[in-house]
């Protein structure tokens, strides 16, 4: 590192080179502008409301049949071509003997048609029963006896 002494016009200059941090938070605003919709994609359905509901936690082994407000189909919320719909649902539910249960969470939008469709489908492919999904009204609670919002929480 050189310096002039004297009269000279030039100066040191104390400079950061902001560059390579600019092309580093340029890379990182693409990553996220191309990966927060993909995060957001996916099954978007409001399920109708209803009240007295009970309380039926999610596991891993039951089967969601997602259908948004467009008609199109999810199964434990990946979308699914509507004409494998029939396929897909044979090969799970011909290897199980037992819990041949479909839960179906239409959104409330949604013609009741394509539901009863989505039904008649399951029925001819191995579902036994079929379960709907909803969601409590709000600012309600359940009038059921044991029935409580948190299982931590009893009535």
């Amino acid at each position: 590192m050189g310096m002039k002494v004297g009269s000279g016009a030039e100066a040191v200059k104390s400079e950061p080179n902001v560059v390579p941090m600019i092309d580093v938070m340029l890379v990182l605003l693409i990553i996220f502008m191309v990966v927060t919709p993909a995060l957001a994609a996916g099954f978007q359905a409001v399920p109708p409301s209803g009240i007295n509901l009970k309380i039926h936690p999610e596991e891993d082994s039951d089967q969601v049949l997602g259908i948004d407000r467009d008609g199109q189909y999810f199964l434990n919320k990946r979308p699914l071509q509507n004409d494998k719909l029939a396929e897909t649902l044979k090969s799970i539910y011909d290897v199980r003997t037992i819990d041949k249960i479909l839960y179906i969470k239409a959104d409330k939008d949604l013609e009741y048609v394509k539901v009863l469709d989505a039904m008649d489908i399951a029925s001819r492919n191995g579902v036994r029963v079929v379960g709907a999904v909803s969601d409590q009204v709000p600012n309600t609670e359940s009038s059921v006896a044991g029935d409580a919002p948190d299982p931590t929480t009893k009535k």
